[in-house]
This record gives C-alpha cells, sequence and structure tokens, in this order.
C-alpha cells in the first residue's frame, strides 16, 4: 500500500481490486499479489521526471471506470490520475459510494470527482505563482479543457 501511495501510481488499480479480498484471499488472489510484487520488483529503477515552466502549467489527468466491476455489491470503481510538469501529482482508484444504474451515471460520477481534483489542483498550481494554468480531461471519448 505504501508503494502504491507515495511512489507507483502504476500499480493503483491493481492494489485496490486486490486490497477488497484481505478478509478471506484464496489462492487466485495471492497468485496477484505474487504477480504484483514481481513487477514492483522489476520495475525498481524506473521514477518519475518532472520539469518546469514559469510561463504555464499544463495539467492533464485520464479519467476511467469500471463500471459495476464489483461483483458482490454492483459498484463501479472511479479511476483517475493528474500529471503536472509531465510528472503523476495525483491518482485514485475508488469504488463509487453508490451504485449507478447506467455507464453514463456512474461516468458522471467519475467525471465529477476528476473535475473536483482538477479545481484544487488549479488553485495548488495559482498558490506556486505559475500563471496560465490549464486543465486538460481525458475522458475515454470525452474531452473537457479548464482555462485559467
Amino acid at each position: 500500500m505504501y508503494a502504491m501511495v507515495c511512489s507507483q501510481p502504476d500499480i493503483v488499480h491493481s492494489v485496490s481490486v486486490l486490497s477488497r479480498f484481505m478478509a478471506n484471499p484464496s489462492r487466485e488472489h495471492w497468485n496477484g499479489v505474487k504477480w504484483l510484487l514481481r513487477y514492483v520488483k522489476g520495475s525498481l529503477g524506473v521514477g518519475v521526471k518532472f520539469g518546469y515552466s514559469k510561463e504555464g502549467a499544463d495539467i492533464t489527468s485520464y479519467v476511467d471506470l469500471d463500471y459495476a466491476g464489483d461483483l458482490d455489491k454492483r459498484r463501479s470503481t472511479t479511476c483517475y490520475i493528474f500529471t503536472l510538469f509531465g510528472g503523476p501529482v495525483s491518482w485514485k482508484s475508488q469504488l463509487q459510494s453508490i451504485v449507478a444504474l447506467s455507464t453514463i451515471e456512474a461516468e458522471y460520477i467519475a467525471a465529477t470527482e476528476a473535475m473536483k481534483e482538477a479545481l484544487w489542483l488549479q488553485g495548488l498550481v495559482k498558490e506556486l505563482g505559475v500563471l496560465n494554468s490549464v486543465v486538460e480531461i481525458f475522458f475515454r471519448q470525452l474531452e473537457c479543457n479548464l482555462g485559467s
């Protein structure tokens, strides 16, 4: 969990799904954990690199969801990652709090969560003194662009 939170946003979804079965894991879940640990061991030399520009900050986000992926309660999973100056700064993979009755409802919930994070990050960038921050959100086939 520590590696996911602090340094490896690429394993967020895998850790999130595997952690649902901690109370009663099966052999299949144990195999998933071993695969994930092998992946982490093999990617130890991979790092995150940030650039910097006083003129403007491009905040880019990629949002997706797994509709009704929780087989027990049929809840959807919201996943997003935000990058600033080319490096990841915020990411999330979380079950939605309600059961969405359609894919579009689940997409709206995921988009709302991403927009809340985008507005917060845009405010943070302005506090850092970076002018003209633009937020781009890529959500499957939808595309949003927030100016400064």
